[in-house]
């Protein structure tokens, strides 16, 4: 049974201004330089092993799980991610150059530039694509985020016709938690950020685990929770919206509007890999953090869970890659691992 333990041989994070998604970072108006604008990878697939990091001289890119570690820079902001043991506080980290300092929802470093905030609607598809306005715009009253979200019908998993409406971005909501720890605080929200930069989850949305996600005791990441899953369950999502589920992820893989070939270039934006997102779901590629706290395949891969136990510590899951010609169909991942969040709007009587 395959794990979603993938590790790239190098994962460049950055620290950002004030917590929020507004914070202070490099311009940002193409794909970043960690993605390399739109990652090239010579790989055919990408291979997931639970051992540590190994290299490859063959066409294959073998991505793995490791321990992670911080390493803090005498001249920079910078927090450097490896596979050695990580010697990092759960309460702080210290910088001695920027004094860095991180609580739930801050991180604080400095910089000589202003970060602008990442425009969605360039990641979206177009009228040849999907029509003419297509894409609407909610937002979120916890805090004020808009999203743009999309009406979409094809084949569920039983072959009929479905429709959904589905966000076209991934959620962003919750206060900012390093990626060497748990998301244990029952209380709040938290998030992950790719490399512990918040211009991330501006741009890719925030990395969740499974009981974070399902808004469930932090404690049903390593014990099986199943009897509180819920029917369309609402979970991290805003008022109004759940969880989405594999037979929602089924109909976009399968909508009328996607004719691409193979059909999972539908899913992807031109932002990410081969992308004709014929669909409109407009997937990113943003990557993952894994169980050992390290952040992985940026610009490579997109996973996220479904509100769905596989066994006590693992959940189900799917994936896409950046070249793959078909999703990582309804596998599992750790729940300790932590992914991306997509919400369903939920059906109202006429």
């Amino acid at each position: 049974m395959t794990k979603y333990l993938f590790m790239l041989s190098i994962a460049a994070v950055m620290f950002v201004a004030c917590g929020g998604d507004n914070g202070s970072s490099a311009n940002d108006d193409e794909i970043d330089s960690s993605s390399s604008s739109a990652i090239q990878s010579s790989s055919s697939d990408v291979k997931y092993s639970s051992s540590s990091v190994k290299s490859s001289s063959s066409s294959d890119v073998i991505l793995s799980g490791g321990s992670a570690a911080v390493e803090e820079s005498s001249s920079s902001s910078v927090v450097k991610s490896s596979s050695s043991s990580a010697k990092s506080s759960s309460s702080s980290a210290k910088s001695s150059s920027s004094s860095a300092k991180s609580s739930s929802s801050s991180v604080k470093v400095s910089s000589s530039s202003e970060y602008k905030p990442f425009d969605h609607k360039k990641t979206l598809a177009g009228v040849y694509e999907v029509g003419v306005d297509a894409y609407k715009q909610f937002t979120d009253e916890r805090n004020g985020r808009s999203y743009y979200y999309i009406t979409i019908t094809g084949k569920d998993t039983s072959n009929k016709e479905n429709t959904v409406t589905v966000m076209a971005e991934n959620l962003n909501v919750g206060d900012f938690v390093w990626g060497f720890l748990d998301q244990e605080e029952d209380s709040k929200i938290e998030r992950y950020c790719y490399g512990d930069d918040t211009t991330k989850c501006d741009r890719y949305g925030g990395l969740y685990q499974w009981a974070e996600m399902m808004q469930l005791p932090s404690r049903c990441n390593t014990e099986s929770c199943a009897d509180l899953i819920q029917e369309n369950h609402q979970g991290i999502c805003p008022e109004g919206w759940r969880l989405l589920t594999y037979n929602d992820f089924h109909t976009v893989y399968h909508s009328n509007t996607n004719v691409a070939s193979p059909l999972v270039k539908g899913l992807r934006s031109s932002y990410f890999g081969v992308g004709s997102n014929y669909s409109g779901y407009s997937l990113l590629g943003g990557g993952m953090r894994v169980t050992e706290g390290n952040f992985i395949n940026m610009g490579l891969a997109e996973t996220w869970f479904y509100p769905e136990e596989y066994i006590a510590t693992e959940a189900r899951a799917n994936q896409v890659t950046n070249n793959n010609v078909a999703p990582r169909d309804y596998d599992s991942g750790y729940k300790t691992d932590g992914f991306f969040v997509r919400c369903v709007k939920l059906e109202t009587e006429e």
